[in-house]
């Protein structure tokens, strides 16, 4: 009870010191898809973006609009077992979605590759340091290098990296997880949302563009 009453205080005060500002994704989310809009550009209307289990901000960030995206959300469509043609898309994107592959994600990732064309981008965002989770089971856990190594052999790796620090876990703690972060840099959330220590990455990530023959 007092617990739940605190948490609920430090949301209200959070909020109100954001009260008026723009704001962004969540604490985990900010610096990534921040991040990954460099590779944002107009895409062709005839171009199709897979998106994997309800990615479609991400396929959105990198420039798609909504009538150009193609959903594969399970458990309707297993990512190991796509229901689509050799090269049919022009991207695959996958967010927060590898970690709960209930099989060899390797074969995950081969599967995505299948269905892009060649030429075609691939990003994959996942997760490293981050606690077990649902939705609905958690297997997997992913370095940048990891991610790097499951696709270089699909074709060139055009951006692999990471987003974490262990001070976000204080905020976390105090329930502000999934809280938006204010855009103005003098805040402190801001800080912390894009403060980026290395050897602490929560969020990772890998683009690449598939080779002509795969």
């Amino acid at each position: 009870m007092l617990k739940n009453i605190l948490y609920k205080g430090i949301k209200k005060l959070y909020h109100l010191s954001i009260t008026g500002l723009n704001k962004g994704p969540h604490v985990t989310r900010f610096y990534m898809y921040k991040y990954l809009v460099k590779f944002s550009e107009s895409r062709p209307a005839d171009q199709k973006v897979l998106s994997i289990s309800h990615s479609e901000n991400l396929a959105r960030i990198i420039g798609f609009k909504d009538e150009q995206i193609t959903d594969a959300s399970y458990p309707e469509i297993n990512i190991l077992d796509l229901p689509f043609n050799d090269a049919e898309f022009d991207a695959v994107v996958s967010d927060q979605v590898l970690e709960h592959v209930e099989g060899n994600p390797q074969l995950a990732i081969d599967e995505m590759f299948r269905v892009l064309k060649p030429n075609g981008i691939s990003v994959q965002a996942t997760c490293l340091i981050n606690p077990v989770h649902g939705a609905p089971k958690d297997f997997w856990r992913f370095t940048p290098e990891g991610l790097k190594h499951l696709t270089k052999h699909h074709g060139e790796v055009l951006d692999v990296g990471g987003w974490g620090n262990p001070y976000v876990w204080l905020f976390i703690f105090l329930g502000l997880r999934f809280e938006p972060i204010p855009n103005s840099q003098w805040h402190p959330a801001h800080w912390l949302a894009t403060k980026n220590v290395k050897s602490w990455p929560i969020s990772t990530w890998v683009i690449n563009k598939k080779r002509i023959t795969d």
